[in-house]
């Protein structure tokens, strides 16, 4: 049986005994792994298909239009092939991700030009794919709805009486990589020990991934099972925690450790584009991490979400 669960929000939506059953089942399977299978989100499948669909055109032009967009790691915009190692989150040197990204974020400005910098900074949107940004807005609002649902879910789940989250993640960052892992004929042969991404956590709260099914794709790493391939249902968005979270749950749950494998030998030429929101909460939001018997660990100390994420993203910058 996989690590993952499958959760189905539209009967937590129904209330009642059915709700209180899929808390259950979600305590349950983040406890497993941080990664749950989610169904009955309500997202609009040909809205996602619009999106890769504009997203592959960006990524098809050639690489001084690209060029154009060029930002660093944290930054809203095109991030080459050769930028992020996230390996290097968990203390592993691995060679550059074998991938290319198109990156934004939340534009709610603070008016404080240092925050605003790193957490709010305006998105570069390409002229050459005009189609991109009302499609991607659109997206992010509903990402951000089940991302809003998700953590009132968990919240319930935990057994709370109220869900911090809506004062927390009322004016979140959140990031959204449109993530490209190209064939071996663009990429080269993988070196050792190289990735499309490498072994790592994410750094938020909850992380929304709609992927495409792929021999090298996503695998999820548990305590018993080890690596093992992540189920695919395509009707279902994959959902795990980040380090924010794990450490607000008073590491009851580990934040998600995952891995997407290079271009396989059954399948060089495989090609796919991942679309992956990364919900975090309010930039000086303060998270206190639940005591035990709701936590496992005691006496962790309050964290401001910035400072936490930050520090992460930094470690993963390759130079």
């Amino acid at each position: 049986m996989s690590a993952i669960a499958t959760i189905d929000l539209s009967r937590w939506r129904a209330g009642g005994a059915d709700a209180d059953a899929v808390a259950d089942e979600v305590d349950a399977g983040l406890q497993r792994a941080g990664f749950i299978l989610v169904t009955g989100h309500g997202v609009d499948p040909g809205l996602t298909a619009a999106v890769r669909a504009a997203s592959r055109s960006f990524f098809a032009q050639p690489e001084h239009v690209k060029a154009r967009y060029s930002v660093p790691v944290g930054g809203h915009g095109w991030i080459g092939p050769g930028a992020e190692a996230n390996g290097y989150a968990e203390g592993t040197e691995t060679p550059p991700d074998l991938k290319e990204s198109f990156s934004l974020g939340a534009e709610t400005a603070t008016g404080d030009p240092d925050v605003d910098r790193i957490w709010f900074a305006p998105n570069a949107w390409p002229v050459e794919v005009p189609s991109l940004q009302p499609l991607v807005d659109e997206y992010t609002a509903a990402m951000r709805r089940v991302s809003d649902e998700l953590l009132a879910l968990f919240s319930h789940a935990l057994g709370l009486p109220d869900n911090p989250w809506l004062a927390l993640a009322d004016q979140p960052t959140w990031t959204m990589n449109i993530n490209h892992y190209p064939p071996v004929s663009v990429v080269g042969q993988p070196e050792p020990g190289q990735f499309r991404i490498g072994p790592h956590t994410d750094f938020g709260t909850v992380t929304v991934l709609d992927r495409e099914p792929g021999a090298g794709g996503l695998q999820v790493f548990s305590d018993d099972g080890g690596w093992a391939d992540a189920p695919y249902d395509p009707a279902a968005l994959t959902v795990n925690i980040g380090d924010l979270l794990e450490y607000w749950s008073g590491r009851r749950w580990p934040s998600g450790r995952h891995r997407v494998l290079p271009p396989q030998p059954e399948a060089p030429e495989e090609d796919l584009v991942s679309l992956i929101y990364f919900y975090e909460a309010n930039h000086d939001a303060l998270v206190r991490p639940l005591d035990p018997p709701v936590g496992r660990v005691a006496g962790l100390d309050p964290v401001t979400s910035a400072d936490f994420i930050k520090e992460r993203l930094d470690a993963i910058t390759v130079g």
